[in-house]
């Protein structure tokens, strides 16, 4: 079995993987990045938002200012409750390609020295943390890293090696379709029976992403395609969308971050440390932003040879944070334990009423 050894392992490729091997290579300390699938980003499992002061956490290109990953921009956000527009909201923002964005990060942080391993599945880990790697090729490797940054999703197998419980996780799906007219808002739908979730139609060019993530109950058996093919019915009969799916993906989405994000040597990020909106689902602007907070913490912790550095990284996501991620917790256990009651609590639960903030 061939034997790597690096500063810096990040499992996983995706914005907050990326964003922390692109940091830390800053600090010139030695990176490796693996990612199970072929090509970093794809298939995509996001409705592809990202807000606007989020351009600010990014310097990509050679001038700094690579925005080719850009599809549109947004203005706003329409709030629809039983199907009636209650708020449009001011929320500038971006309708981006998600695996060019995506490769755009690996890339940067390949230009600056990293080295990435993709169609590698980090398989195991050894008592003194040494992880293993498998390749498609079916080739084993064996990696010594000073610091390993988990950036593997909601189903980390990185927190299972640590008998850590998962993040909490909600089903989501969702398909394209040709879009009938052009538009600069996003759409939310919230409705009785998307039990504690939403429904959303996000343009994008000529096409939209439809999607919904829901709490499962015993009493709503219903399966989240099953559900969102209703509402697709229903926006079709509207004549906003039309045609046969363009595109059709489902996956979890984390409702709830880790109390804490660093083990020892390994820092979580991203879905992995549950770096999601509990309400929203929003996510990119934190897994890029606490990727880049680990990796720096990351480099220094290898530079100065002092572990205990690491520590500071869940001081600082948690400062940044913690309080929007806590409150939102609030709110999701509310949403579930009283979505009977729909109509009295929902305004209170939705980050587009005032209600929300109290």
């Amino acid at each position: 079995m061939e034997k790597l050894k690096t500063d810096i392992l990040v499992i996983g490729a995706g914005p907050a993987g990326g964003s922390a091997a692109l940091a830390a290579r800053r600090h010139a300390v030695s990176v490796l990045i693996v990612e199970r699938k072929k090509n970093v980003g794809r298939p995509v499992q996001c409705a592809e938002f990202i807000p606007a002061m989020m351009l600010g956490e990014l310097t990509l290109g050679a001038q700094g200012n690579d925005k080719s990953f850009i599809v549109q921009q947004i203005k706003g956000m329409k709030t629809f409750i039983k199907g009636k527009l209650e708020k449009e909201t001011k929320a500038p923002g971006f309708i981006i390609n998600r695996d060019v964005f995506d490769q755009k990060i690996v890339k940067e942080a390949k230009k600056n020295g990293a080295r990435l391993l993709t169609s590698t599945k980090a398989v195991s880990m050894t008592p003194d943390k040494t992880i293993i790697l498998k390749q498609e090729d079916n080739v084993s490797l064996e990696v010594d890293a000073r610091v390993i940054i988990a950036a593997d999703g909601p189903n980390s197998r990185v927190g299972q090696w640590l008998n850590i419980p998962p993040v909490k996780r909600l089903p989501g799906v969702q398909m394209a379709f040709a879009l009938k007219e052009k538009s600069e808002f996003t759409q939310i739908y919230l409705e009785p029976e998307i039990h504690a979730g939403y429904s959303w139609l996000f343009p994008k060019g000529d096409i939209a992403n439809v999607g919904l993530g829901f709490q499962k109950t015993s009493q709503n058996m219903q399966t989240a395609v099953a559900l969102l093919k209703q509402f697709v019915s229903q926006f079709k009969k509207r004549g906003i969308i039309m045609g046969e799916p363009l595109s059709h993906r489902a996956g979890w989405i984390p409702a709830e971050s880790r109390k804490k994000a660093v083990y020892g040597n390994i820092l979580f990020v991203g879905d992995a440390a549950g770096h999601t909106h509990p309400i929203t689902g929003a996510g990119i602007f934190t897994a890029v932003a606490c990727g880049k907070m680990a990796g720096e913490r990351a480099a220094c912790a290898v530079l100065k040879n002092d572990l205990s550095i690491l520590l500071k990284y869940d001081e600082q996501w948690q400062e940044m944070f913690g309080r929007t991620l806590n409150h939102a917790v609030q709110k999701r256990l509310k949403m579930e334990a009283e979505w009977e009651n729909f109509d009295n609590i929902i305004r209170s639960c939705w980050i587009a009423f005032r209600d929300y903030y109290v």
